[in-house]
């Protein structure tokens, strides 16, 4: 996979031919697991992407045994194509799966704040970056349960929402541009229920370069 394919799907897993087993596979993380320390802790992230995650793999791999592989971007997009009897465990384990591998991608400690393109289009959409990150701080407060916070590009504009569960963007068509996990699972070791702490602290450790360059090859 090239440059231009990680930054576009996120790092998701490219699918291989139809008769290797198994099509996807756990991604490493791009970063040392106590590498986000202080604010996201190193027995998290093991636990996380270790555990949580490859169990993502795993049932999304057993779901669809024998049939052809495809990108997961494609596969969640098409998801009402499938039969009845595995949807829901695509949906569930696929959204994971895709979920996760963007989700380690766009955290990393490299620039601090969002520059060039990226920068003007957050203030075209929320005022600057203190109103961005207030708003997607408290869009994440409102999830109840588990759950997603996104910011996606759709039609050239930024917008933030969320989502249930393993639920994505990419389900509706459109292009998620990070996403914050907000399962109890990706901070409960660390911050127990206090989620505010834990978006404040996430928030510092967006890979900013990353989303820039996501930002700029969706855009296209």
């Amino acid at each position: 996979m090239n440059r231009r394919e990680l930054i576009t799907l996120g790092a998701l897993a490219a699918a291989l031919p139809a008769q290797t087993t198994p099509a996807y596979s756990l991604p490493k993380l791009p970063y040392a697991a106590d590498a986000l320390e202080p604010f996201i802790d190193a027995r998290t992230m093991e636990i996380h992407h270790g555990k949580h995650h490859q169990a993502y793999v795993d049932n999304l791999n057993k779901a669809l045994a024998g049939r052809p592989a495809q990108p997961l971007d494609q596969l969640l997009k098409g998801l009402s194509s499938l039969p009845d009897s595995i949807r829901n465990a695509v949906r569930n384990n696929g959204g994971g799966h895709a979920n996760h591998s963007l989700f380690w991608q766009t955290l990393g400690k490299g620039s601090p704040a969002p520059k060039g393109k990226l920068a003007t289009a957050i203030g075209k959409s929320f005022g600057d970056q203190a109103k961005f990150e207030a708003k997607l701080h408290a869009t994440g407060l409102t999830v109840f349960g588990s759950g997603w916070v996104w910011v996606t590009l759709d039609k050239g504009a930024l917008a933030i929402e969320t989502s249930p569960n393993q639920d994505s963007p990419w389900l509706v068509g459109k292009n998620p541009l990070l996403g914050i996990d907000v399962w109890e699972h990706a901070y409960y070791l660390k911050y127990q229920n206090r989620r505010a702490e834990y978006l404040t602290a996430v928030m510092k450790v967006l890979n900013w370069d990353f989303i820039g360059e996501r930002y700029t090859e969706l855009s296209k």
